[in-house]
């Protein structure tokens, strides 16, 4: 399926946003690595899915009614075998913060090797229009906010300073006895993103809002591990 029929698809069943399985879809139709993931409509269909992956896998809930994944119980990672992605899906369906929610499946994937959390998102400014953001993720994001904006489109230059704009930039190269990571897969993602023919730009009119949450980056490359799209009024 193709960028333009994910987001039609999205306005035809009257979503605010993406679900996760068609963000990351469209990540990967510019070019953006995501892991390898299968969708599942219940635990009677995990035997099967379960066979096509290599584990340790997770296991996400899918509804329209559940923006926050986490706060809601809905992952749950480091399953080794489809009995415990049963069991994992039987708990989150009969969680009290999910039971009532509209379900429209559940996301089985392959863990990303161990890197860096990196967050790349967009935002459609009225004046401005896209931006694109960069930051390091957990700490440095939530409590240190520390993160860089460039208006798109943005150049290769553009997308080396936002990194260099980072506090913690040093970390990328291996500060506190952390591993280095590539600061060329994080540019490559903020190109893909916020470049001239990025996903921003060539979605402005429908994306109001987009977080790659987290894009875990290594010595070698970036997968991007959860991705959330809010879309516009058509």
């Amino acid at each position: 399926m193709n960028p333009q029929d994910l987001i039609a698809q999205a306005r035809a069943q009257q979503r605010t946003a993406l679900d996760e399985q068609a963000g990351k879809l469209l990540l990967a139709a510019y070019g953006v690595a995501v892991p390898k993931t299968l969708t599942v409509k219940n635990a009677d269909k995990v035997d099967a899915a379960f066979s096509q992956l290599r584990a340790p896998v997770v296991v996400k809930i899918m509804s329209q009614d559940i923006l926050h994944k986490s706060d809601a119980g809905g992952v749950k990672v480091g399953l080794q075998s489809a009995a415990e992605v049963k069991d994992a899906i039987n708990a989150m369906a009969a969680s009290p913060k999910i039971k009532g929610a509209r379900i429209d499946g559940y996301l089985i994937e392959e863990m990303a090797p161990a890197g860096q959390e990196i967050v790349v998102g967009g935002v459609r400014d009225p004046d401005f229009g896209p931006l694109v953001m960069v930051g390091l993720g957990g700490i440095f994001v939530e409590v240190l906010a520390d993160v860089s904006f460039r208006i798109c489109p943005i150049t290769r230059i553009d997308a080396q300073e936002m990194i260099e704009d980072l506090k913690g930039a040093a970390i990328l190269d291996g500060a506190r006895g952390r591993k280095t990571v590539s600061r060329a897969a994080i540019i490559d993602v903020l190109l893909k993103v916020g470049g001239e023919n990025g996903l921003l730009m060539q979605h402005a009119g429908d994306l109001t809002e987009a977080d790659i949450n987290p894009l875990i980056v290594s010595e070698s490359g970036a997968v991007a591990v959860d991705a959330r799209f809010i879309l516009g009024q058509a």
